[in-house]
């Protein structure tokens, strides 16, 4: 008898580099008895480190063959599709086999990647182990192109049944309606890009699922045909081909969702921030060690100040459940410029924080955004979203795209001095510090009119703004 049994445990608590992680999903173990040609042992496999994760990169091992494992000990790092993340191990035991080695990538949720024991004399028992020895057959990392779209697919498997694949695949079949498309991410993407549509394509997947490789080969539809060939280099050009990352591939997907599914719209306001400068200033100069206040951070304020004056911005569609969810609280979400790409922190419940609470949450997110310490409950989610290129003095206005399921975001350009008539001045004029927000608005969720509204509201605030410490 091999496994008489599988047993899936919490038991590997999953944490961002600096803080804890506390994660629906978590490492499966499954507990084998000897059966002759090993001795017990207990299969490592990769775990779903947050919601939207199907596969990772296994970007180092903390611990090598025959260490100890002791709890609350980093074992490994692993990049998902936002963040890389190390996660530590709750029990005792040594490490006998990693199944993946570092450096593998597009694992997919559910493989086997390690083996530990309790007893250390029998880690040399497993030198030849394999993923075919853990009950399952060996899928391995994607080491070409060619394979990837099997990982996508076993991922997608993997992620619906992290527990049971066979129950949950039985649970699928008797309930998918007869007429649902079932796809996976991947495929789903490269037809979109494509242009073509899903329906009467037959898949080759579990149970008719699709998977890229049934539609690689699939002509788009007329109207999208106009896609232009991989143009080849120049005869004696040089260049580098820079791999994409999982991060990165990931932000691409959401951004083209966002700009081929929500018919978005404008609007750009001018502001004066020189009250607003003022009363940054003011504060500041009382602060001490205790808080620094950024325009920034006062503009969250606003923001977020403003959803509450005009809530119905503060929603996100929800088409297939047939809603619109308008949210109570008001989540900004900040962009942040990373090494590896743009991510979006979140500050909870901005209407309610005060400004100390608001900047100094959002300098300790941002710190943590750049060297990938973020917990993914911490940049997941979000019912609104600020990008601020206001620190670069050469760009005075942009158009951001929205963050989907997000139904507005708003871009924040550099201070310029402006002229403004003055009926005090004895030349007419005086000179303003003046910003330009640009509102980019999803048209299912908000109207013309009512994103106007916001605006108005918006600048109201921000030229007031000793409303923002009540």
């Amino acid at each position: 008898m091999s496994a008489l049994f599988t047993v899936s445990r919490s038991v590997m608590a999953t944490r961002a580099i600096a803080p804890k992680v506390n994660t629906s999903s978590f490492l499966n173990l499954a507990r084998l008895y000897s059966s002759g040609k090993f001795p017990p042992h207990t299969v490592i496999h990769m775990p779903a480190l947050s919601p939207t994760m199907t596969q990772g990169n296994i970007q180092s091992w903390a611990k090598k063959v025959g260490d100890e494992l002791a709890p609350g000990e980093p074992i490994a790092e692993i990049e998902t599709d936002k963040a890389s993340m190390d996660f530590e191990f709750q029990e005792e035991g040594y490490l006998a086999k990693i199944l993946m080695d570092a450096g593998s990538k597009e694992v997919p949720v559910g493989q086997p990647i390690a083996v530990y024991v309790e007893d250390a004399s029998e880690v040399s028992a497993f030198e030849n182990f394999t993923a075919a020895d853990a009950g399952e057959a060996p899928q391995g990392a994607a080491p070409a192109e060619s394979e990837a779209p099997k990982k996508e697919e076993e991922s997608k498997s993997a992620k619906e049944s992290p527990a049971a694949a066979s129950t949950s695949s039985s649970a699928a079949s008797k309930q998918a309606p007869t007429d649902r498309i079932f796809a996976s991410p991947l495929a789903k993407t490269i037809a979109l890009e494509k242009g073509i549509s899903l329906k009467g394509v037959k898949g080759s997947g579990p149970h008719g699922r699709i998977t890229a490789k049934d539609i690689e080969g699939l002509e788009s539809k007329p109207a999208a045909a106009a896609t232009t060939p991989a143009a080849a280099p120049a005869p004696g050009a040089t260049y580098e081909d820079i791999p994409i990352t999982s991060m990165r591939k990931t932000i691409a997907s959401r951004l083209l969702q966002s700009t081929q599914q929500s018919p978005s719209y404008i609007i750009q306001s001018q502001i004066s921030v020189s009250k607003l400068l003022k009363l940054r200033a003011s504060l500041n100069s009382t602060a001490e060690d205790r808080y620094k206040l950024s325009i920034n951070d006062l503009l969250i304020k606003a923001i977020a100040r403003t959803c509450v004056r005009v809530p119905e911005v503060n929603s996100a569609w929800l088409g297939e459940q047939g809603v619109i969810r308008q949210y109570k609280n008001v989540d900004v979400s900040v962009a942040v410029a990373t090494p590896t790409g743009l991510i979006t922190p979140i500050v909870f419940n901005a209407e309610s924080k005060g400004l100390a609470d608001i900047s100094n949450q959002v300098k300790d997110l941002g710190k943590r955004a750049k060297i990938g310490k973020l917990a993914p409950e911490e940049f997941q989610g979000g019912t609104i979203c600020i990008s601020n290129l206001g620190m670069n003095n050469a760009v005075t206005a942009f158009t951001s795209i929205i963050n989907p399921p997000q139904s507005a975001i708003l871009a924040i350009g550099t201070t310029e001095k402006k002229a403004v008539p003055s009926e005090v001045n004895e030349q007419g004029f005086v000179f303003d510090d003046v910003i330009t927000i640009t509102g980019t608005f999803d048209h299912r969720v908000i109207d013309g009119a009512l994103g106007g509204e916001w605006m108005k509201e918006l600048k109201r605030i921000v030229e007031n703004p000793l409303e923002l410490l009540i």
